[in-house]
């Protein structure tokens, strides 16, 4: 049988077909082509922070290629019709009598503006309020199954509560670089901090900040962003960061400028308010809702899971 050969041309570098191993021995090893480099729109782009967006917010911690940001938290659903809602409204329309610069949380200022004119009659929309069971959280890709995992686990083993606000503070991020306008838990406070101490050995599992030992359990209805002075503020309990995707952000110094910042808040808003709204913050009409399920986030992808029933 006739072996069929394919012929391929040759430089001078190159040894010739017919050459013994002896003399291969004698040719140099050939030159090895480089690729053209990739054109830069193929490139993998990382995400470039643009303050401007977010009112002068950037990332606390900066991104990290296969890393997710992730959060949990029990979330609290208000209808805009209901009472619990007009009292936000007021609440934030009050106090940005006093920091202009206040930017609403959940909902939008011209929300807070109708409100005001009493509760709506024909938009049946709501807007979610979260209560933080987490610190920010961070997830390598092969760690986010295993996580949302355990966050449902701990929804099957715990029941559903009636909760409540009972008085308005005020409270600074872990950066101190914003500070929050928040309605903290009273009843349920407990059963928030079962849920959140049941989170611990996960967090700890993959070396992550377990929550404060502390907490003030809060919904924030608020923010503002601080100025230099924030060194001397009060120790933060916020947890805000990861509640939202934009949220995750802090004044870049190089925008902090075209963006109006304050010291705090007036020392005498947050008395003012609770003197103001108050009472009807803890009415049973009003400041209770049933906490029924839990949700975590990672980076955009939220999933949510009931509580137990019994």
């Amino acid at each position: 049988m006739k072996r069929l050969l394919v012929e391929y041309s040759s430089s001078d570098e190159e040894a010739p077909l017919s050459a013994t191993p002896l003399e291969l021995d004698n040719f140099p090893p050939p030159k090895k082509r480089q690729l053209p480099p990739l054109s830069t729109h193929l490139l993998p782009q990382a995400p470039v922070d643009n303050p401007a967006l977010h009112q002068g917010r950037q990332r606390t911690t900066p991104h990290v290629e296969g890393q997710f940001a992730a959060h949990v938290y029990i979330p609290v659903t208000v209808s805009k019709k209901s009472r619990l809602f007009g009292l936000l409204s007021r609440i934030f329309s009050a106090a940005q009598e006093s920091v202009p610069i206040l930017h609403p949380i959940g909902f939008t200022k011209a929300d807070a503006d109708a409100a005001r004119e009493g509760p709506s009659t024909s938009d049946d929309g709501h807007v979610e309020l979260h209560i933080s069971l987490t610190r920010p959280t961070y997830l390598r890709a092969h760690q986010r199954e295993e996580f949302k995992r355990a966050v449902q686990a701990i929804a099957r083993t715990r029941v559903k509560f009636p909760a409540s606000f009972a008085t308005v503070s005020e409270l600074t991020n872990d950066e101190r670089t914003r500070t929050f306008l928040t309605l903290e838990i009273g009843a349920g406070h407990e059963h928030l901090k079962e849920l959140s101490d049941g989170l611990t050995p996960l967090l700890r599992s993959i070396r992550q900040k377990e929550f404060y030992e502390q907490p003030r359990f809060h919904a924030s209805i608020a923010w503002a962003l601080l100025d230099d002075s924030r060194a001397s503020a009060a120790p933060c309990r916020a947890s805000e960061s990861l509640a939202r995707p934009e949220e995750d952000l802090t004044p870049s110094p190089a925008v902090e400028s075209r963006f109006p910042t304050i010291a705090s808040f007036p020392p005498s808003l947050v008395p003012q308010l609770q003197k103001e709204f108050g009472r009807e913050l803890v009415s049973p009409v009003v400041g209770t809702f049933d906490a029924e399920e839990i949700c975590v986030r990672i980076g955009r992808e939220v999933r949510k899971w009931k509580l137990s029933a019994v």
